[in-house]
Formats: structure tokens, C-alpha cells, sequence
């Protein structure tokens, strides 16, 4: 493994997502989500697999700038909802 992926001391954890490539019909290549991926303090990674991709393929790739922002903005809307004054939908 390459230790370049580990956080340095005293930096926030990095996060990564894992992908897995699927070959459409046309010859092109689909990426897939299938899970995330955590450094821990001993600089070994935790991974998270929301499904197992029958080629067994994956790719990790950390998280860029669309990702986190991305995040932010799921996070934002959540914490609105819950703080929403309107009635229930009920």
C-alpha cells in the first residue's frame, strides 16, 4: 500500500471514495460508487463496502473538491430539514 493516502500528524483524517469500473456496451467505462474509505491515526485504512461488485473490482480515490462540497451541501440540507418550522407532511 501506498502510505501517500495516510493523514499526516496533527491533519484531519483524509477521505476517500471506492469505486468500481463497469464496462458499458458501448466500450465506455462507468464508475460506480461502492463504498468510502478512512485513514486511522496508525496510518492504516478502514474500507467501507456498501455493496461487493461482482468483478471485484475497486479503485480508491480520495475525495476532490466536486465530493466535498457535494457533501457539504447534503449535510446543509439535512440540518434545514430537521430545523424546519413546517408542519409535519402528515
Amino acid at each position: 500500500m501506498n502510505l501517500s493516502i495516510a493523514s499526516s500528524p496533527g491533519n484531519k483524517s483524509r477521505m476517500f471514495k471506492v469505486l468500481c469500473p463497469i464496462e458499458r456496451k458501448d466500450g465506455k467505462t462507468f464508475w460506480m460508487r461502492v463504498g468510502s474509505a478512512f485513514t486511522n491515526k496508525d496510518l492504516s485504512v478502514n474500507i467501507h463496502l456498501d455493496v461487493l461488485p461482482a468483478n471485484l473490482k475497486l479503485q480508491v480515490r480520495e475525495f476532490d473538491e466536486d465530493d466535498l462540497q457535494t457533501r457539504g451541501k447534503r449535510r446543509d440540507d439535512a440540518d434545514g430539514a430537521s430545523r424546519s418550522t413546517d408542519a409535519p407532511p402528515f
